[in-house]
């Protein structure tokens, strides 16, 4: 059926097909300048002749435009008044290859699929591959090639929504490099079928991937609903475009719910649910795309019901602005947004109006511990080690005695002690929260555990209303009732959490405490593999019950391939749990970008490395300096970086606790401020032995072995998150010996 092309009104919509942004990036920066003006003038008035719209021999829709004298733009009509821009294309490329550009309504997904079979067949090629006919047999390889797909039929191919025209070429794929090679220019939805079908049976994939996309009764000539239902972008005015393509999709990714995460987002849980997964797959998109849900499911009012909650307050911020941009001021007025350890002082701060204590982080109470061995003269334990038994074992475990802490599990902890040894420490944390006492101080874990407390007391006198109420038979004691007042209602319907694997076991008691248990109460999301700080908890025995309600995301949207396989090399064979007991891999994460490999350098000197950083951010001439971040491991080098680039007249910003401090300039910070972070590309930097992990560690090898290794672990983990934040491209220095941890990565350095 040829659609007509009638005279055009003189405005139109104009879509921008996903990848498409990726692809009018990698042209010259005067192309993408022709391709703004070309947008601008098509949605004034398509039929001006300067564009030379017309309909491509061969095809009902597509059409093709004039950007500039090389240079073509390919756009299907939807309907009279909107098109979709499907790539910008050499002149040449379009006019040889018209019976090699295809596009239809997948009848599975109902969503439009574009492909240049010239070009796909082009990225097989570059891989080695011979090329493969235009009327590609689907005769099964030699035994020595043997198809990746072999055990696959066409048929089952297109039930799982495969765009039909390459089902020939996935028959001949024989490697990864292939695969990856196709899906950079496959339909997303192909793509990730592809890429699950490669480690996951033919069924589950139908199951997990396709059929939470399935769309029936498709009209198979209705381009504008089709157009609904494809990841596309509308094209409203000049700057849209222009950000689209300046951020390469870096910013739209961070709320766009891809639906294979849909069904996640929407499903009625009859109790917890976690929703596990690598960096880059979305987890936090689909935390956000959840509250929306609970939001749009609540009834008329303005209370906050749902808490959004994460564990620091940067993340919270962030959580705050992306939710903004999702769902709009209407959602956040419906949502409590806040960081654990701000929830538990509000609780402690309602049950005592009148403290005047100030609230210590970590590195004070280890100083304030360091004092205490001091003026004791011990010498069997050390400061850390002491820290870590207070907060992990008595705090987190709530032991409010010496008889208490006599039977406390200490499962995790390593170094083995005796009953003796525990009467010494109970004597020593005594001392240490007397101290802190008479400072009128305390740390965010005492708030934490106080507020978990006060929250379970809250619950008890709720459920013990709630019996007194059923033995009344339903009525209420009034009484009881108007002194309580609030009190005798949970605080929210529904809690989601961001980044779940760094809660402490306090945080979880008082969260559990803060909803009802039933459907839909608590929602989390988290990866064991990015845990930053020692909080290894069992969630069954916090009453947080999730087994048989999780799941695991394993595509990842963010970062390259090629980034994620050097950050993978970091983790090495350590092991993992998954929050609940059992342990928790990364088996088949993959990513459905593809970039260059990432860059790493061993420098001779710090004054050397400091100049290589400068030299690496000049290069990148081409992004915003806020797209761009130097991750370091101590807060002196950060001082170091930002001074030197001042130096370069590059302008930079320190990641604080609070954030940024300034909004332009490229971000520099320690490890640990990058959590939840995601640029398009990053320095790595001081990557070195005695600084990942920390000197003192190493002396542990000998003293404590169980806690070197948990010490390296965390270490592996905070250089995985910080190598996982980039986009596109990752640079790692160093001066001197690598850190130890950098294993085969370091091997691939070249000398600065």
């Amino acid at each position: 059926m040829t659609t007509p092309t009638p005279a055009a009104p003189t405005k139109v919509t104009l879509r921008l097909l996903e990848k498409t942004d990726r692809e009018i990036v990698k042209l010259d920066r005067a192309i993408v300048g022709a391709v703004y003006k070309f947008q601008h003038d098509f949605r004034a008035n398509p039929r001006q002749q300067s564009l030379r719209l017309k309909k491509l021999e061969g095809h009902d829709r597509l059409h093709s435009a004039r950007v500039n004298a090389d240079y073509r733009a390919l756009l299907l009509q939807l309907s009279e008044s909107e098109w979709l821009l499907v790539a910008v294309k050499h002149r040449g490329h379009v006019y040889e290859n018209l019976d090699r550009l295809s596009y239809g309504i997948n009848q599975i997904t109902g969503s439009i699929d574009y492909v240049d079979l010239e070009i796909v067949e082009s990225g097989v090629l570059r891989k080695g591959r011979p090329p493969v006919p235009r009327s590609a047999p689907e005769t099964p390889q030699p035994a020595q090639e043997r198809p990746l797909f072999a055990d696959v039929t066409p048929e089952q191919l297109v039930e799982l929504g495969v765009a039909e025209p390459l089902i020939p070429v996935v028959a001949r794929l024989t490697s990864d490099e292939e695969l990856l090679g196709l899906v950079e220019y496959a339909p997303r939805h192909t793509g990730e079928v592809l890429l699950r079908l490669r480690d996951t049976p033919y069924q589950q994939v139908l199951d997990e991937v396709t059929k939470p996309v399935e769309v029936k009764d498709i009209d198979p000539e209705d381009y504008q609903a089709a157009a609904e239902r494809t990841d596309t972008t509308v094209i409203t005015t000049d700057k849209d475009l222009e950000s689209i393509i300046e951020e390469g999709d870096f910013g739209r990714w961070k709320v766009f719910l891809h639906p294979t995460q849909k069904r996640l987002v929407t499903r009625r849980y009859s109790g917890p649910a976690r929703v596990g997964g690598g960096p880059g797959t979305g987890k936090t998109i689909v935390a956000l795309h959840r509250v929306k849900h609970l939001v749009d499911q609540l009834g008329p009012g303005n209370s906050k019901q749902i808490l959004l909650t994460t564990f620091n307050k940067n993340l919270a911020a962030d959580l705050r602005a992306r939710l903004l941009a999702l769902g709009g001021p209407e959602t956040v007025a419906r949502v409590e947004i806040a960081h654990v350890d701000q929830l538990a002082t509000r609780v402690v701060r309602e049950a005592d109006p009148g403290s005047v204590k100030s609230r210590i982080d970590d590195t004070r109470a280890l100083n304030e511990w360091r004092q205490i061995l001091l003026e004791t003269g011990e010498t069997k334990w050390d400061a850390e080690f002491l820290m870590d038994e207070w907060t992990q074992v008595i705090l987190g475990q709530a032991v409010n005695s010496r008889a208490g802490y006599f039977k406390a599990r200490r499962a995790g902890r390593g170094r083995s002690i005796t009953r003796a040894d525990r009467a010494d420490i109970w004597q020593l944390t005594e001392r240490f929260t007397q101290r802190l006492d008479e400072k009128n101080l305390e740390t965010h874990r005492q708030v934490a555990e106080r507020a978990a407390r006060l929250e379970m007391a809250r619950t008890a006198r709720i459920e013990a209303a709630a019996r007194d109420k059923a033995e009344r038979g339903g009525l209420g004691n009034v009484h009881a009732e108007s002194a309580t007042g609030a009190w005798q209602r949970h605080r929210y319907r529904h809690i989601v959490v961001d980044e779940a694997q760094d809660l402490a076991a306090a945080h979880w008691k008082m969260l559990r405490a803060m909803v009802a248990a039933g459907p839909d109460d608590i929602f989390l999301v988290g990866d064991t593999h990015q845990r930053i700080y020692d909080n290894r908890v069992t969630l069954g025995s916090l009453g947080v019950h999730i087994r048989g309600r999780s799941a695991k995301l394993t595509l990842s949207y963010r970062t390259t391939r090629e980034i994620l396989k050097a950050a993978l090399r970091v983790l090495g064979d350590e092991s993992y749990d998954d929050l609940d007991g059992d342990e928790e891999t990364l088996a088949g994460y993959r990513s459905v970008l593809y970039g260059s490999e990432p860059v790493v350098r061993r420098t001779h000197s710090a004054e050397e490395e400091l100049d290589a950083i400068t030299e690496q951010i000049k290069a990148w001439n081409d992004i915003r300096r806020e797209d761009i971040a130097v991750c370091v491991p101590t807060n002196d080098m950060v001082a170091q970086v930002v001074a030197r680039l001042a130096k370069s007249g590059i302008v930079s910003t320190e990641i604080t606790a609070d954030g940024p401090r300034v909004d332009e300039g490229v971000h520099i910070g320690t490890m640990y401020r990058f959590k939840g972070l995601e640029y398009q590309r990053m320095v790595i930097a001081g990557v070195q032995r005695g600084l990942v992990p920390r000197a003192s560690v190493e002396a542990l090898r000998r003293t404590d072995p169980a806690r070197y290794q948990a010490e390296c672990k965390r270490a592996r983990s905070l250089l995985f998150v910080a190598a996982t934040r980039a986009r596109d491209a990752l640079t790692i220095v160093w001066h001197g010996e690598p850190s130890p941890l950098m294993g085969g990565v370091a091997a691939t350095a070249a000398t600065h």
